[in-house]
């Protein structure tokens, strides 16, 4: 290929380190793709005879067969997917295999490849999200008025519902697919023909080749064209944010399905044994999608790294660019999937859930908040009153709601026995009906917006 200027072959040391074609070989059908919209617009633009571009996209068709029944066979002697592509084609059909490269190099080639194969890996995520969000809204609908503690610092707060608690995670999954949504639309700007770095002399119509590859339009640069690798750390950002929501959720299911909490109880075909210990059912899925944040994170940390000083326009440090991306999308695509079928599968203990809300003084705000509403106290004042009051109901070891009135009374004479309808878990979850809070009716109008919104 590059031969010519060189009086020796490179040491072998040298032809290992200079070959990504053991990695990007997952470009194939991307590359043939582009070749193919390539050839076609150099057969219309008359820079290559029309029978000639019928022989190469024939023997691409064939060597696309061959790469879908066998894989891609690896050599590294010839480096990387084009130029093993291309010996097969000249392999086939001859020398007229050596048109196909005419104006376009290796590096808008493979900036073209890299974001075909990155726009369909958002679209593989993207149908992973939506079945995400749709477990988390099938089984939020299930358990709209099951009562559980909410909790800050991991402390029992206020009452919540499983179904707001279940929404929360829907919505963190929307803001997931609005970044990928964005990565798509921004990458979706067509680099072939940019050629090395300086565009070329031949009247091509990037034009052309754009939309015959699902382009919005050709890129505007030709420089930046072969050196830009934004699309690829927006994917890596955008798996990395998905990816600490997935270990968000991991790690609650983690903590439910612990004995001192036994909220939830994991399936069978997500859970596995102890070698020692019968007795032991570990939640090592939720555990690996947690670890794989980090390995995820890490992917995007290497990519930032290898790009922060690069000069324009082409370097070989970007060879380094696809496998980080890679090992990001087959992570984070196991993550979804593991996650989803957790949703869809796991039993919660609602039982368990509702009697450790009444027992935290979970409604202590409930009181705090009466006291400002009926009896036209401060609030500052009213937080007092109740600290005082929890402080009673801990020491004679019962609910807010079993405190005896004369008891409360000791402490504020303000406050009566209507103070008891709102002290119930049931009455705390009631009475958020603020927008976006944790009423059952106001989880149910955000249900069939997100039905609305997911087409369900």
């Amino acid at each position: 290929m590059w031969g010519g200027r060189f009086a020796a072959g490179p040491a072998s040391i040298m032809r290992e380190i200079n070959a990504s074609i053991p990695f990007d070989k997952r470009l194939w059908k991307q590359d043939i793709a582009g070749s193919k919209a390539h050839v076609a617009m150099l057969a219309k633009q008359g820079i290559v005879d029309g029978e000639d571009a019928q022989a190469i996209t024939e023997g691409l068709n064939r060597i696309a067969a061959e790469y879908e029944a066998d894989g891609v066979p690896v050599n590294l002697d010839l480096e990387d997917i084009h130029m093993v592509t291309e010996s097969r084609l000249a392999q086939l059909i001859g020398p007229v295999a050596g048109r196909l490269h005419t104006a376009r190099s290796r590096n808008d080639q493979v900036a073209t490849d890299f974001r075909l194969w990155v726009r369909d890996a958002i679209d593989e995520v993207e149908a992973g999200l939506l079945s995400l969000q749709r477990a988390l809204v099938a089984r939020a609908q299930e358990h709209v008025d099951a009562v559980m503690p909410g909790f800050t610092h991991l402390q029992s707060a206020q009452p919540v519902t499983l179904g707001h608690h279940l929404m929360a995670y829907y919505e963190m999954v929307r803001r997931d697919r609005s970044r990928f949504a964005d990565a798509r639309a921004r990458l979706n700007e067509c680099p072939l023909g940019a050629a090395a770095l300086a565009g070329t002399g031949f009247p091509t119509d990037r034009h052309a080749t754009a939309a015959a590859l699902g382009f919005a339009k050709p890129t505007d640069n030709s420089l930046d064209s072969v050196s830009d690798r934004d699309f690829a750390l927006d994917y890596l950002m955008a798996a990395t944010q998905a990816s600490l929501h997935l270990s968000r959720l991991a790690e609650e299911f983690i903590i439910w399905a612990s004995q001192p909490f036994g909220f939830v109880k994991l399936p069978d075909a997500y859970s596995t044994g102890s070698s020692i210990m019968p007795q032991k059912r570990n939640p090592d899925a939720a555990e690996l999608v947690r670890g794989h944040a980090g390995r995820i994170m890490g992917c995007m940390t290497a990519l930032c790294v290898t790009m922060k000083g690069l000069p324009l326009a082409y370097s070989k440090d970007m060879q380094d660019d696809k496998p980080p991306v890679f090992e990001a999308h087959d992570l984070l695509a196991l993550s979804i999937a593991a996650m989803t079928g957790m949703v869809e599968t796991v039993t919660f203990r609602t039982d368990r859930m509702r009697g450790l809300a009444e027992s935290g003084f979970a409604t202590a705000t409930d009181l705090a908040d009466w006291l400002v509403c009926e009896g036209g106290i401060p609030f500052r004042e009213a937080h007092h009153i109740t600290g005082r009051a929890v402080a009673a109901a801990e020491a004679a070891g019962v609910p807010l709601d079993q405190v005896p009135i004369a008891t409360l009374k000791a402490i504020d004479a303000r406050i009566d026995e209507r103070i008891y309808a709102v002290l119930t878990v049931d009455a705390s979850v009631a009475s958020r009906t603020s927008h976006g809070g944790t009423a059952p009716i106001q989880v149910r109008a955000r249900i069939a917006q997100a039905q609305e919104e997911l087409g369900s």
